[in-house]
């Protein structure tokens, strides 16, 4: 299994305290259901796929998502959130590997 790539993207760029934001975790993933075959040696393509993602802010929970096999490939999670105050938002994702990978993203209100 390759190594994941992931960005978090906080809409719009700059808030304040208080505000409501839009962010999104994207993620370089296979998403594979284990039901397609590989084109050229017709052998089924092994199930990938991210099982679990949480979000966190400041160490506490905001939400966690359960995920299917069925999601496309490269997914993209996006949730509201409220800011309080300056801190870092981690998203950590597990897949049907036990594979954990995390994502941290700096909070920085503006006023």
């Amino acid at each position: 299994m390759a190594e994941s790539k992931s960005l978090i993207k906080i809409k719009p760029n700059s808030y304040k305290n208080g505000e409501i934001v839009k962010v999104s975790f994207m993620v370089m993933h296979p998403m594979e259901t284990g039901l397609r075959k590989d084109k050229k040696t017709g052998e089924i393509i092994p199930e990938e796929y991210i099982k679990s993602v949480k979000f966190e802010y400041n160490g506490k929970v905001i939400t966690t998502m359960n995920v299917w096999e069925t999601l496309s490939v490269n997914p993209v999670f996006t949730i509201s959130m409220k800011v309080d105050g300056a801190g870092e938002l981690k998203v950590t994702y597990t897949d049907n590997a036990g594979k954990v990978e995390e994502t941290t993203q700096k909070i920085q209100p503006k006023g």
